[in-house]
């Protein structure tokens, strides 16, 4: 009830938030267009298989999680409108993801879905922090603050779902799939990072400490969420 009440606050609050101001338009370099295009293909789908699976303690909490992240789709999308570029309708890592999820039951489910929302934390935070155009600083931003609830509510579904042995025994196959997620993230969008001014190195090490203290919350039974560090930034001009 907690994170339901939380999830429909944030739905009241949105439906009465005004509108970034997308006439004014956005400035972005060509390698971060082709990064955000990729992200936006990732937040765009309906949710319907992970709906579906959901622990009934949980469904409407997930049905709202799922509406939030199509928002981040349709900001991310006028957000490319207003740097005079379109979204793509697919993308061979978003397929990957989505057959990945699809394949596996619920909690294995969330635990690729957690990866995704570990590595879109500190994505975000380097979109919002690394660029000088205001419109996309503040969409970054309001994907980033749904993104840091996201993470903790997440965990809060997988606490406990893999007792004694078999948590060790996830717990390594989560840090193997990550570091293949990571790999793939750096070679996507290396280039853009680094027009928002974080290097590759930079990045894994935000993405891999934040993603330990999720194995640890859920594994290991701690419950403070997980916190997002600030970057080292070095700002490039724009384009």
């Amino acid at each position: 009830m907690e994170w339901l009440t939380e999830f429909r606050q944030e739905a009241r609050r949105r439906a009465v938030r005004p509108e970034p101001e997308w006439a004014r338009g956005a400035r972005l370099d060509p390698a971060v267009i082709r990064s955000v295009q990729r992200f936006q293909v990732g937040e765009s789908g309906d949710g319907a298989n992970l709906i579906d699976k959901a622990d009934p303690r949980f469904r409407e909490a997930v049905e709202l999680f799922v509406a939030e992240e199509q928002n981040h789709a349709r900001l991310l999308a006028e957000l490319l409108k207003a740097a005079g570029s379109a979204t793509i309708t697919k993308h061979w890592s978003d397929s990957v993801f989505v057959w990945l999820r699809r394949a596996l039951g619920l909690r294995l489910e969330l635990m690729v879905l957690l990866i995704a929302e570990v590595v879109a934390l500190s994505y975000y935070k380097a979109l919002r922090d690394g660029t000088g155009d205001p419109l996309t600083r503040e969409v970054a931003a309001r994907i980033l603050a749904d993104e840091e609830r996201h993470v903790p509510f997440h965990c809060a579904q997988l606490k406990d779902a893999f007792p004694g042995v078999k948590g060790k025994l996830a717990a390594g196959g989560w840090r193997v799939v990550m570091a293949g997620a990571l790999a793939a993230v750096l070679f996507d969008h290396g280039r853009a990072l680094r027009t928002l001014g974080v290097t590759r190195l930079r990045f894994a090490a935000e993405v891999l400490g934040r993603f330990e203290e999720v194995v640890v919350d859920v594994h290991g039974g701690r419950t403070s969420p997980v916190a997002t560090r600030p970057f080292t930034r070095r700002p490039r001009a724009l384009h």
